[in-house]
């Protein structure tokens, strides 16, 4: 159980420096794209609410017309800022319209990846920490039993 233990955390270490590594990478991307004049269709927000905790989030939903063509605008962070009508700027990439910079860099490849590591090292860091959690628990119980077990042979 030991070994296996020590392969979890190298695994983590692996998992923590790939990722240090992508955030790098993902901050050093250039995506090509194109600033554009876009109207907006509609816009809505959706809200989801969490039964256990209660807490609410917001989706912002905003439909953009580009060239005659209805796009989702992808990265909005408020639908308010879209009032239907509204003639907005957008940025184009590889045939997707983001309402920023960031959202047109998140949608690399090399983000991609990164976000699958960064939450892959999170997992890696749980679960790595609770089977060390049992194997400490374990050894401190088997302890305990072999002090009882002296302790009745005296």
């Amino acid at each position: 159980m030991k070994k296996q233990i020590i392969i979890l955390w190298v695994v983590f270490v692996v998992c923590l420096v790939t990722t240090v590594g992508l955030w790098f990478a993902m901050n050093n991307v250039n995506p090509e794209f194109e600033e554009v004049k876009v109207t907006v269709v509609s816009s809505e927000t959706k809200q989801v609410v969490n039964r256990k905790t209660g807490s609410r989030t917001n989706f912002y939903e905003v439909k953009v017309r580009y060239e005659g063509e209805v796009y989702d605008l992808g990265n909005p962070h408020s639908a308010y800022e879209y009032p239907e009508g509204k003639t907005v700027k957008a940025y184009l990439s590889n045939g997707k319209l983001y309402a920023n910079e960031e959202g047109v860099k998140t949608a690399t490849p090399v983000a991609k990846i990164y976000f699958g590591f960064l939450f892959a090292t999170f997992g890696m860091l749980m679960f790595a920490s609770i089977q060390t959690s049992k194997l400490s628990q374990k050894n401190k119980e088997e302890k305990e039993a072999k002090i009882k077990e002296e302790t009745k042979v005296n």
